[in-house]
């Protein structure tokens, strides 16, 4: 093989995009310029709702009812910050910032560099700060601002937390590692610790089985498993429950003649080709997920061997509590450092 091209293509929510500004942004900048005026709040609701998710429309309503101004039409961290920009040269600052996206371990956040960009992951806002491609912000109209991100795990990340720090210049920037859930049965806005299992999609051996897979990952955990993955929805108080996710990805090969193709017969054996490349086995280590959790498939079309790969990630989500032993969920502030990451 004297060429090897691998493309990695992960399968993304693709999210529609609208006018940077519309009329209900531009009345939230309607005000007086000759004096600045500080906004103590504002959420931008970055994404929309897809199939019976309704995490966006649920953290909408929820803000709705603390009665801060809600700016739904900006799906990409270069619109949000044009966004403050402009407010700034109108004499409007904002005290804090909340942004709300869709966010997990592996493909990062939804929220995207800029309209026709990637997802926000670390790599992907760094490659857009270095080519210039996001909008730079005016330092003085945030530099004492608080910025929010609700936004599933991602207080995990710190090396990504820092470079949204550094390319919002926000005085802090704060997120959850835990799981941030909106328009629950028993609060509108809790905060969830996750757990996870995985099996090859459409390969599970049945909720028993992966019901002993999680007991064995997490053996200290007082946690019935099995009723666990068997409940889609919060139906009981303080009591687990689950949904899953795919995870889809493609390598394509090129070679210069059809010959030079490996055969892989079976799934062992493109497991055992993927094992063998430091690029491949580098993508699969940094997923953390392990390479028999994958559905395996290989496909040749003229000199390109395809190798798609895809996992069902099972996600057992348990409602944090309060400390204290009161019948409650815990508190949702952003100042508390047991909830979050501050920077």
């Amino acid at each position: 093989m004297n060429k090897c091209f691998i493309l990695v293509l992960v399968s993304v929510l693709v999210l529609g995009s609208k006018k940077p500004f519309s009329p209900q942004s531009e009345m939230a900048l309607a005000y007086p310029l000759e004096k600045e005026r500080i906004v103590e709040s504002i959420v931008f609701i970055a994404g929309v709702d897809e199939g019976e998710n309704t995490y966006y429309n649920n953290a909408k309503r929820y803000f709705e009812k603390l009665g801060m101004p809600i700016v739904d039409s900006l799906y990409t961290i270069d619109d949000i910050i044009a966004y403050v920009n402009k407010a700034g040269e109108r004499h409007i600052k904002f005290k804090e910032i909340n942004i709300v996206s869709h966010s997990n371990a592996w493909l990062g956040m939804s929220l995207k560099t800029t309209v026709n960009g990637e997802r926000i992951t670390l790599k992907s806002l760094q490659r857009a700060m270095a080519t210039k491609n996001i909008t730079s912000i005016c330092d003085e109209f945030i530099n004492e601002t608080k910025v929010i991100f609700h936004s599933c795990g991602l207080g995990e990340n710190k090396q990504l937390l820092n470079e949204l720090k550094h390319v919002l210049a926000a005085e802090q920037v704060i997120a959850s590692p835990y799981f941030n859930v909106f328009g629950g049965k028993y609060a509108e806005h809790y905060l969830a610790k996750p757990y996870y299992g995985y099996y090859p999609t459409a390969e599970s051996k049945g909720p028993a089985y992966l019901a002993k897979e999680f007991k064995q990952a997490y053996p200290n955990e007082a946690i019935d498993w099995f009723t666990a993955l068997k409940t889609r929805q919060e139906t009981s108080f303080g009591e687990a429950y689950s949904f899953k996710f795919n995870i889809p990805f493609e390598w394509e090969f090129t070679f210069d003649s059809v010959t030079d193709i490996p055969t892989l017969e079976d799934r062992e054996a493109i497991m055992d080709w993927i094992s063998e490349s430091p690029e491949m086995a580098e993508v699969i280590y940094k997923l953390q997920i392990p390479i028999e959790k994958f559905r395996w498939r290989s496909t040749v079309k003229g000199n390109k061997l395809i190798i798609k790969g895809k996992t069902t990630v099972l996600c057992v989500l348990v409602p944090i509590l309060q400390s204290n032993g009161a019948n409650e969920y815990q508190n949702v502030r952003v100042e508390d450092r047991s909830l979050y990451q501050i920077l």
